[in-house]
């Protein structure tokens, strides 16, 4: 065996050096024509093999997750401010088309972002604060409210007496909102510390977005690879953009309808319900879901009778069911559309390992694996062009 393997390599060599050959080295081509091929040893793998692979992969998955649960103080905010640097792109695109710097571009982008946050906080301060203080007042009054209809639940055993004394007085819910304050001011900050690292993060991924494009792309080896790599990236940029860009519009506009329903419908801080309106649009069934359960709370609490307390509720889940089913497809179409299941299921995971953030980023990174899958998949795309 070791003799014909040898015969065949001097065989190679020959072909692939001189083209005029020796007598001896034409017989030992022949030669080496002649020789049976060598056997090919499969190595066959039985179920406990197949077994213990998984089972490697599923460790390193379920170590993979508890690393992204860890570190969920920097990678939160890293993970934003990549996707808000992807929403950004478009507008970053334009930018350096007019000649305006990368590093101005950066800036400028990253400085319109926290300006926007700055002006939502500032707007919000106030409906915050009176709410803060009237905390005691919507307490009691809530329960006095409430009582009527507790009352007729005879296995809860409830009565006026239970708000009287014990864990659920008025005196003993004062004190846990003390508890509370006191759980936020000592989160803050952690989450001032996460507000530095997105800002820090958007800027450095505005600026090196370029470059990182570049390197992303080099990293394949084929011209296939790295035309496929070019679409993938161009795809989920436009994505992202085309989508927040069109969301954000169209729940603005949703924001400004809830905040005349709350101001229409007696609620207090109607520009609060406005904002919460729009963000609670970012997630998709479960943010709806809250918000109408939210609003029928605070119109049931507002005024006495059931059917006008559900008015603003009803009218804000119509207009929302409207806004979702007619004006955003017709606008978006049907090649952004994300099985709802899949979706619920993102969010309940993104929720579990990142709270609230984790939630409104739900969305974002579906639209992103669901961009990478279309674009690998389908054969039939328009193709870049590299230079030559």
């Amino acid at each position: 065996m070791g003799i014909a393997n040898g015969i065949r390599k001097q065989a190679k060599k020959i072909a692939i050096g001189e083209r005029h050959t020796s007598a001896w080295a034409q017989s030992l081509k022949e030669a080496a024509e002649e020789l049976p091929p060598p056997p090919l040893h499969r190595l066959e793998k039985d179920g406990l093999d197949v077994s213990m692979a998984w089972a490697i992969i599923g460790i390193f998955g379920i170590l993979f997750l508890a690393a992204v649960y860890l570190m969920s103080l920097i990678l939160i905010p890293i993970t934003l401010a990549v996707v808000v640097g992807m929403i950004l792109g478009m507008a970053a695109e334009k930018l350096s088309k007019m000649g305006v710097p990368r590093l101005a571009n950066a800036f400028i982008l990253s400085s319109s972002v926290a300006l926007v946050i700055f002006l939502l906080i500032n707007s919000l301060a106030d409906p915050l604060m009176t709410l803060a203080n009237e905390g005691p007042a919507f307490a009691e009054r809530t329960i006095n409210r409430v009582m009527p209809y507790l009352e007729r639940i005879r296995w809860l055993h409830i009565t006026p007496a239970t708000f009287e004394s014990g864990s659920m007085s008025i005196g003993a819910l004062l004190e846990n909102t003390g508890n509370v304050l006191h759980v936020v001011t000592t989160n803050l900050t952690p989450a001032l510390v996460q507000g530095l690292i997105f800002f820090a993060a958007l800027l450095f991924f505005l600026a090196g977005r370029v470059n990182l494009r570049k390197t992303i792309i080099m990293t394949f080896r084929t011209r296939t690879q790295r035309l496929a790599a070019i679409r993938v990236i161009n795809a989920v940029e436009q994505v992202l953009g085309f989508y927040f860009a069109t969301a954000s519009l169209i729940y603005v506009g949703l924001g400004v309808v809830m905040t005349v329903i709350a101001y229409a419908g007696g609620l207090s801080a109607p520009v609060l319900w406005g904002f919460f309106a729009f963000v609670s649009s970012f997630i998709p069934y479960l943010g709806i879901t809250l918000m109408t359960l939210a609003v029928a709370v605070a119109g049931i609490l507002t005024h006495d009778g059931l059917l006008i307390g559900l008015m603003p509720a009803a009218a804000f889940f119509t207009v929302h069911l409207l806004m979702e089913n007619l004006i955003f497809p017709a606008v978006m179409g049907r090649r952004l559309e994300i099985n709802p299941f899949v979706v619920f299921l993102a969010i309940l995971f993104w929720t579990w390992m990142w709270g609230a953030v984790g939630a409104m980023l739900a969305l974002p990174l579906s639209l992103i694996v669901m961009t990478v899958i279309d674009e690998l998949l389908i054969e039939e795309k328009p193709q870049p062009q590299l230079p030559k």
